[in-house]
């Protein structure tokens, strides 16, 4: 049964190295994003699952706990362990990116509650197959939590990554206001190819969510909703 979720964003600014001298843009959505992983701690949960958008687009792709990962991509010699700080890293395949960042969060808290498990999500997996996943995993263990890693549209303005989009201000706010509220009728009516059409990385992780949560009687709280550089970036904490 899930118990708690956080929901952040997932870009590698997120880590000061990455960001270097813009790292204090961030501070506020950093400060947002441990205390949402605070409320994982808090929830007691016997199984943390950290899902995360991929590019892959076979479904999904599960990593063990102490799977390695590594920010050296983005020019910063960082690596990273999944739930397993000061551990050897586990053989296998390299965290993806959000995974990465998720990966980094768990390491400023020093996470030690549960066992950590992570999911790459599809950025495109279809609605219709992110909410049975999302259902297998609620019922994978008595108390599960969720760590939700994704962005909203990343064509908030002209200068972000993918320009502007009148519709991408709208689509965020629609997002924000579900995660907010721990609506998951409504995560789960976010169009598909409007969100591939905005760039919102997170849309099929929400969806992983909204399935997660049927019936867990969750409450939410948006702690965070901004646009830098033209993303849109939202922290929330479901209890």
């Amino acid at each position: 049964m899930l118990v708690a979720a956080a929901i952040c964003p997932c870009p590698p600014l997120l880590v000061p190295d990455v960001a270097a001298g813009a790292a204090p843009e961030l501070d506020p959505v950093r400060a947002a994003c441990l205390d949402a992983v605070g409320v994982l701690a808090a929830a007691r949960p016997d199984r943390l699952v950290v899902l995360g958008p991929a590019a892959d687009e076979s479904g999904e792709g599960r990593y063990p706990q102490g799977a390695p990962g590594s920010f050296r991509g983005f020019g910063v010699e960082l690596d990273v362990t999944l739930g397993a700080d000061g551990a050897a890293p586990a053989p296998g395949p390299q965290l993806p990116p959000s995974l990465a960042v998720g990966a980094w969060l768990l390491s400023r808290t020093a996470w030690s509650d549960a066992p950590v498990e992570g999911l790459g999500v599809a950025e495109r997996l279809p609605g219709d197959r992110c909410r049975p996943l999302g259902r297998e995993l609620a019922g994978s263990a008595s108390r599960v939590a969720l760590l939700v890693l994704g962005d909203g549209s990343a064509r908030r303005s002209i200068k972000a990554p993918g320009y502007f989009d009148e519709r991408a201000e709208a689509f965020d706010a629609d997002a924000a206001r579900a995660l907010g509220t721990a609506d998951t009728t409504a995560l789960a009516a976010l169009d598909d190819r409007l969100a591939a059409d905005l760039l919102a990385s997170g849309r099929s992780c929400w969806q992983v969510l909204a399935g997660a949560a049927e019936g867990a009687g969750l409450r939410g709280q948006l702690l965070r909703e901004e646009a830098p550089y033209g993303v849109g970036y939202m922290v929330a904490a479901w209890t």
